[in-house]
């Protein structure tokens, strides 16, 4: 970008691009499968069923969404070294983010997550055993009871989050959304509180 030109010099964003990333369902399961352990192109065109050289332009896509990074590299015959990957930390979009950058993300998650379920379905209706809990809800939490109900899920995701253990990938996906306003904690003076 030109130095003169609006907004050169911004820093970027580190989800910036995120949402085309995950765009795609084949970029999806490959960050899935790199969440499960760091793996070569080569490992994830098994995992994917597919040669390896399909997936570089969808690594490189991720690569440079920041959802990835190269972790090691792996010596191979003939002295040859192949990349291997691994998921970079990111954070979803903050406070900075505009309306379309954070409804572009959170419509990539949603699609990922109706995506997971469709599947889970389908292997169950082919008689493959797969588990499936959806529940729904609303509740009336205080700011102090919302900050209760984070601090327990984030004990629980400690507790259960052991990539080492037996057992099967299952996803998780909570959302606590407000349907409603807050009332602010110091209303301005003379206003309803």
């Amino acid at each position: 970008m030109h130095p003169g030109l609006p907004g050169a010099g911004a820093p970027r964003k580190p989800w910036h691009q995120v949402h085309k990333a995950l765009a795609d369902p084949l970029r999806i399961r490959l960050l899935e499968w790199l969440i499960e352990a760091p793996r070569s192109a080569r490992q994830l065109a098994d995992c994917a069923g597919l040669p390896a050289d399909r997936l570089y332009y969808h690594l490189g896509q991720l690569e440079h969404a920041g959802l990835i990074e190269v972790a090691d590299y792996r010596r191979l015959a003939r002295g040859k070294a192949e990349r291997v990957y691994a998921p970079a930390q990111t954070e979803p979009p903050g406070d900075d983010a505009t309306l379309e950058e954070t409804a572009a993300f959170l419509g990539s998650m949603l699609e990922a997550t109706a995506m997971d379920i469709t599947t889970a379905y389908q292997a169950r209706q082919a008689g493959r055993r797969r588990e499936v809990d959806l529940h729904r809800g609303a509740l009336r939490l205080t700011d102090q009871a919302l900050a209760e109900l984070r601090g327990h899920v984030e004990q629980l995701a400690a507790r259960f989050a052991d990539p080492g253990a037996d057992g099967t990938w299952t996803r998780v996906v909570l959302a606590l959304v407000d349907l409603q306003d807050r009332p602010d904690a110091n209303p301005p003076p003379g206003s309803p509180a």
